[in-house]
């Protein structure tokens, strides 16, 4: 009995979309059409995860990385993987998001100056999380863009190296120098905080 190879998924995936996005630049529409739609399915999946506690947002950074990953389709590099440059804008816009999100949380009162006395709304764990996610996008914002950004995605996020190089198209050099500057320089604030 003939054994039949196995298929990888995500190199099926890859090979898919390559093909697609190939066809679409060089003017097929249909197959640049076809490129869009799978690659929005993957890309709701992938922000999903990542914004479980705002769904509401999922489609609107969908359109955002499209968009983007239409207005950046000349630039492609056919070196790298195009679902790694896919996620890499898609990381960018989910950023982007998280950035202006804090901004604009940092612009309304906090839920924890409610009175003890009062309606206590949440645990003191839940406190806790609050305040330590509260103290660290402000520790992370006094860094420069690139290393909190490499803090961020590596540290926080849980990207490789790699993956974290891709996206902030850096090498891997940078982004260990960036990572370990930023958390440097966090540990001095730190110490002169006390």
């Amino acid at each position: 009995m003939q054994r039949i190879p196995e298929v990888d998924p995500l190199r099926s995936t890859e090979l898919r979309l390559h093909a697609l996005f190939s066809q679409g630049t060089a003017g097929d529409a249909l197959a640049y059409r076809r490129f869009l739609q799978a690659t929005a399915t993957h890309l709701r999946a992938f922000l999903r995860r990542r914004l479980s506690r705002w769904p509401d947002e999922v489609e609107d950074l969908v359109q955002e990385a499209l968009l983007a990953i239409h207005n950046q389709r000349l630039s492609y590099d056919t070196g790298v993987p195009l679902t790694s440059w896919v996620y890499a804008i898609a990381r960018y816009k989910l950023i982007d998001w998280l950035r202006r999100h804090a901004r604009q949380d940092s612009l309304h009162d906090s839920l924890d100056d409610v009175d003890e006395g009062e309606h206590a709304l949440f645990s003191s764990s839940d406190e806790a999380a609050g305040d330590a996610r509260r103290d660290l996008t402000k520790l992370l914002a006094l860094l420069p863009e690139k290393q909190r950004d490499a803090i961020i995605l590596t540290k926080l996020e849980g990207l490789s190296v790699r993956e974290a190089a891709d996206s902030l198209q850096m090498s891997d050099a940078a982004i260990k120098v960036s990572v370990h500057r930023g958390l440097k320089a966090l540990a001095t604030i730190l110490r002169e905080a006390t």
